[in-house]
């Protein structure tokens, strides 16, 4: 699919935007689909999680009644929105891996010097890897719903929408966060050290008035993580229900986050500029 600019009149039309989102959205799936171990670990470790650690606490740690909840729920009932939140996490971080190589020798450090602005780039970048995530989410919800982990059936439909928003939320903190960056050793290294911080310091595997109880700085260190809010907007959503809180927060902290890779990835005013980025003297 070529990503060549329609231009009429001098502009660029609005076909030829969609051309180009749909060249990278087509090549980010070819990328998922011959990467099949990509998919393989994105499910195998949320799988881990449900099956073995969650097993396991399974009779030592129930969970109260808790909105969205009405009833008692099973310890792996309750995990299952937050794994959800860590296969976004996941993907959002390394779909910003390969920014990373893109942006040196791959098609993106050709499509950062087009006519497109780099604003659409990223965003059409972003777009591209959350349709990867929603798939990789679906297919986990399939075999946790044979786990009997199963939510209510229009709950798979509203949980949708919190899906979009979490994954640009997640999808650009990583962009802004490969910005920073230029090669792939020092990036894969410093993912370890916002991922499992992240993912443990929110309310993805106990409820914060159990994290209150045990520590009150865990706590507020939960309640300002931004990954808490994801997991509570998917987890409300799961059940039809809207969080609008967590909404506002996973909301405001995407556009935060964009706003910061669009600045970062600008070569005369971000990072890439002060590093000699491959457009820099553009």
């Amino acid at each position: 699919m070529s990503f060549v600019p329609e231009r009429r009149g001098g502009r660029l039309t609005f076909s030829g935007y969609l051309v180009c989102l749909a060249g990278i959205c087509w090549r980010e799936g070819l990328r998922f689909v011959n990467q099949r171990g990509r998919f393989l670990s994105a499910l195998v470790r949320p799988l881990v999680w449900l099956f073995i650690f969650a097993a396991g606490f399974r009779s030592v740690l129930g969970v109260s009644i808790i909105p969205p909840y009405e009833t008692y729920v099973l310890y792996e009932v309750y995990v299952a929105p937050g794994l959800v939140a860590m296969i976004q996490l996941f993907n959002g971080l390394q779909s910003s891996l390969s920014m990373v190589y893109d942006r040196e020798v791959g098609a993106m450090r050709i499509l950062l010097v087009s006519p497109y602005p780099r604003w659409f780039l990223l965003l059409s970048k972003l777009i591209a890897g959350i349709c990867v995530s929603l798939l990789q989410v679906y297919a986990f919800l399939v075999v946790a719903w044979f786990w009997e982990v199963e939510a209510p059936p229009i709950g798979y439909l509203t949980v949708l929408p919190a899906l979009l928003l979490t994954g640009l939320m997640l999808g650009a903190m990583g962009l802004l966060m490969s910005s920073l960056f230029r090669q792939l050793e020092n990036f894969a290294s410093v993912m370890n050290f916002v991922i499992f911080p992240m993912f443990f310091t929110s309310s993805a595997l106990y409820p914060l008035w159990r994290v209150q109880e045990s520590s009150l700085v865990l706590y507020y260190i939960c309640l300002f993580n931004p990954f808490t809010y994801a997991v509570e907007l998917i987890r409300f959503a799961l059940y039809g229900q809207f969080d609008a809180f967590s909404a506002l927060v996973v909301a405001a902290c995407a556009l935060v986050f964009l706003i910061g890779a669009i600045i970062a990835y600008d070569p005369s005013a971000g990072i890439m500029a002060r590093r000699g980025g491959p457009d820099a003297a553009k």
